[in-house]
């Protein structure tokens, strides 16, 4: 069964890429930013931070949309007592189903929200309710306006265009996943295109998750990928710069001036010159210039 609605999510998505395509963001010239967390514990000091960009615990209007979760209703739950703890007056948790996402009461829910959080579980679940949906038109103009949408672990892959769904398809181990670079093994598909010139990859060095990355990124090499740790966000702004905060680290691979790029018999994916930077709490980086602009202490 669960086999089976991953499928019938996976259809839902590529019938919606092939609408959407390349204009599905509101980034081109939008006023809002990005809260992507890696996953795992939240730090209080990133809970405050995203509660001071949605407007402050009086200002703000946050909506926690739990969808990835199984237990959707939970889930939400939890994530809302996390912000009304640190102060936020106005937060509620929305579950809502495909077509649901439809219904004009579904939107009118999400009205002056400055600021939605996606919380964790199965990122294509999630995109396959939301994707190419009126609920999702309204998202990218809350986003053009100026509000922050956040994500943490499913909640942070499915902000990118070009979304990492977690399943490989050349490896038949489950127990030992990711052990090559290779072309055709990591699925991909169509997500809420907030951010269209990267990759979003999450609990990326706690899980290892390097040759997910390497091979996503060298089949979509006009495409940076930045792999996000547990307990770890980045705060993209309106100009495609982003900071780091949180606890650990998060890695960038730029292959966009990469040279010699081919695939031996197996599929095994080479290149030269792929540009890597591993940043911290503080550190900027410039996604268009693909380099750092701000070093913490610095």
């Amino acid at each position: 069964m669960k086999s089976t609605s991953r499928r019938l999510a996976l259809l839902i998505l590529v019938a919606a890429q092939t609408l959407v395509g390349n204009s599905a963001t509101a980034a081109t010239g939008n006023k809002g930013r990005l809260f992507i967390i890696g996953g795992g514990h939240q730090p209080t000091e990133m809970i405050r931070r995203f509660i001071e960009l949605a407007g402050g615990t009086n200002h703000a209007k946050i909506i926690v949309v739990p969808l990835a979760s199984e237990d959707a209703e939970e889930s939400g739950k939890h994530q809302v007592s996390e912000f009304q703890k640190h102060g936020v007056a106005h937060v509620e948790s929305i579950v809502f189903t495909r077509e649901e996402a439809g219904s004009p009461a579904t939107v009118a829910r999400f009205a002056d929200a400055t600021g939605v959080f996606f919380t964790g579980g199965d990122q294509t679940r999630l995109a396959a309710i939301i994707t190419n949906s009126p609920v999702h038109q309204k998202l990218k103009e809350l986003y053009a306006r100026g509000a922050v949408m956040g994500g943490t672990s499913a909640g942070a892959a499915v902000m990118s265009q070009v979304m990492i769904t977690g399943e490989e398809l050349r490896n038949d181990d489950k127990t030992n996943a990711f052990t090559f670079i290779r072309r055709n093994n990591i699925e991909t598909t169509v997500g809420f295109g907030f951010i269209t010139n990267a990759i979003i990859d999450q609990h990326f060095i706690r899980r290892k998750r390097l040759n997910r990355l390497f091979s996503t990124v060298l089949e979509h090499p006009h495409l940076v990928g930045i792999g996000i740790d547990e307990s770890t966000a980045i705060i993209v702004d309106p100009d495609d710069t982003f900071e780091v905060i949180g606890e650990s680290a998060v890695m960038v691979m730029d292959p966009r001036a990469a040279t010699h790029l081919h695939t031996d018999q197996k599929g095994n994916l080479s290149a030269s010159n792929i540009r890597t930077h591993i940043l911290l709490a503080g550190d900027r980086f410039d996604l268009n210039s693909g380099k750092i602009i701000g070093r913490a202490g610095k």
